[in-house]
C-alpha cells in the first residue's frame, strides 16, 4: 500500500490520479489532499477518500468545508504535508510556479515525487536535481512525453542515445494561417483536440509554449543537452515520445491520450499494473501522422531552446512571463500571438544570473511578473 499526498487534487491531473486510486484501492491510498481554492470539491474528495489531512492554498470560506478531516491553509501547511512521515509518494500537480515550493519541500524530505509540475524543473531544474542527489529523493515524470522517454530510454545504454524526440499534438491551431492566429479567442484556445487538460496548459499547447517548457524539463530530468532533444508534431497524440540510438533504431512509446497511464506508471515504476484506461487499437486509428513544428507561426518553441542554452535564471523568467501572458490573454488584454512576443521581451530584458540560488530564482520570478504585467508591445 502506497500512501499518496496529492498536491493539486482538484485539477485535471489530481482528478485523474484519484481515478487511479479508485481503480487500485489495495495499492494506493490518498493520505493527504491539497487544493488551491476549490473548497467544496476538496471536501467531496475527502468524504470519499478519507485522507488524514487536507489543505488549501487560500481559503476564503472554510466553513463550507464539510468533511471529517482537518483542513489546513497556506503555503507552510502544504509544505508540511509534502514532508509528512505517513506519505510515501508526493504527486506534485499544482500548476505553475506556485507548485515549486512544495515540490522542493518533498525533494528535501527525500520523498518519491511523481512530478506533474513541469515548472519546477523549468524554473529550478539544476537546484531540484542537486537536492535530490543529496536527499535520495526519487523523481518520476507524470507528463506523458517524459514518461514515454523514461520507458524508451530503458532500451539501451545512455551513451548510445543519439537523440530523444518529444511529440506535440500541435494544438487546435496547427493548420491555421498566421494572420488568423491574431484573432484566436480565449474560448477557442481553451479547447484541445485530443487531451483533457486544465485551461492554462491548454493555452500553452496552442502556442507550443507547453512543448518549449517540456524541452527544458526533459533536459534536466534526463541530463540531456539541447542538441539531443527534438520535437515532432503528431496530431493523434498516440506516440508520446521516441528515443533514437546511434545504430538508427528508434524506440517509441504508444498509448491512448489518457493521463491515468503515465500517472500510474510514475507511482509504480518499474512495475506495471492494469490501468483504468482504454486499450490501444491501431487498426481503428488507421493512421499516425508526423510533421515538423512550424516555429515561424509558433515561435514559443524556439524560446525553450534559447532558455535551455542560457540556463541560470532564464527558465524562471520565461515561466513567470508566460504565466502572466496567458492570464492577460484570457482576460482580453493581449492577443494570442502576443504571448510569445511578451515572453521574449521580458526574457531579453532581464538581468541574467548563471548560477542562482532559490532566493535569486524567486526574485527573478517576481521581477518578470512585474515586467510582463507592464508590457505593452
Amino acid at each position: 500500500m502506497k500512501r499518496l499526498a496529492i498536491l493539486g487534487s482538484t485539477g485535471s491531473i489530481g482528478r485523474s490520479c484519484l481515478d487511479v486510486v479508485r481503480a487500485s484501492p489495495d495499492r494506493f491510498a490518498a493520505a493527504a489532499l491539497v487544493a488551491g481554492r476549490s473548497v467544496d470539491e476538496l471536501a467531496a474528495q475527502c468524504r470519499e477518500f478519507r485522507p488524514a489531512v487536507a489543505a488549501v492554498g487560500a481559503c476564503e470560506s472554510p466553513e463550507s468545508f464539510d468533511a471529517d478531516c482537518p483542513l489546513e491553509a497556506g503555503d507552510a501547511a502544504i509544505d508540511a504535508i509534502a514532508q509528512r512521515d505517513d506519505v510515501d509518494i508526493v504527486v506534485a500537480a499544482i500548476v505553475g510556479a506556485a507548485g515549486l515550493r512544495s515540490t522542493i519541500a518533498a525533494v528535501e524530505a527525500g520523498k518519491h515525487v511523481a512530478l506533474a509540475n513541469k515548472e519546477a524543473m523549468v524554473v529550478a531544474g539544476p537546484l531540484v536535481q542537486t537536492i535530490a542527489a543529496r536527499t535520495g529523493a526519487i523523481i518520476r515524470p507524470v507528463d506523458s512525453e517524459h514518461s514515454a522517454l523514461l520507458q524508451a530510454l530503458e532500451s539501451g545504454p545512455r551513451e548510445r542515445v543519439r537523440r530523444v524526440i518529444l511529440t506535440a499534438s500541435g494544438g487546435r491551431f496547427r493548420e491555421w494561417p498566421r494572420d488568423r492566429l491574431a484573432d484566436v479567442t480565449p474560448q477557442e484556445a481553451s479547447e484541445h483536440p485530443t487531451w483533457n487538460m486544465g485551461p492554462k496548459i491548454t493555452v500553452d499547447s496552442g502556442t507550443l509554449m507547453n512543448k518549449a517548457l517540456e524541452v527544458i524539463e526533459a533536459a534536466y530530468l534526463f541530463d540531456l543537452p539541447p542538441e539531443k532533444i527534438d520535437v515532432v508534431v503528431h496530431p493523434q497524440s498516440i506516440v508520446h515520445g521516441l528515443v533514437e540510438f546511434v545504430d538508427g533504431s528508434v524506440i517509441a512509446q504508444l498509448s491512448p491520450p489518457d493521463m491515468k497511464l503515465p500517472i500510474q506508471l510514475a507511482l509504480t515504476w518499474p512495475d506495471r499494473l492494469p490501468a483504468p484506461t482504454e486499450r490501444l487499437d491501431l487498426a481503428a486509428i488507421g493512421r499516425l501522422d508526423f510533421e515538423p513544428p512550424d516555429t515561424e507561426r509558433f515561435p514559443a518553441l524556439r524560446l525553450g531552446y534559447d532558455v535551455l542554452r542560457a540556463g541560470g535564471t532564464a527558465g524562471a523568467v520565461l515561466n513567470a512571463a508566460n504565466e502572466v501572458a496567458v492570464e492577460r490573454f484570457v482576460a482580453g488584454g493581449i492577443s494570442f500571438v502576443q504571448i510569445p512576443e511578451l515572453c521574449r521581451a521580458v526574457l531579453e530584458g532581464h538581468d541574467h544570473d548563471p548560477s542562482p540560488d532559490l532566493a535569486a530564482l524567486q526574485e527573478q520570478d517576481r521581477r518578470a511578473r512585474q515586467e510582463a504585467s507592464r508590457w505593452t508591445g
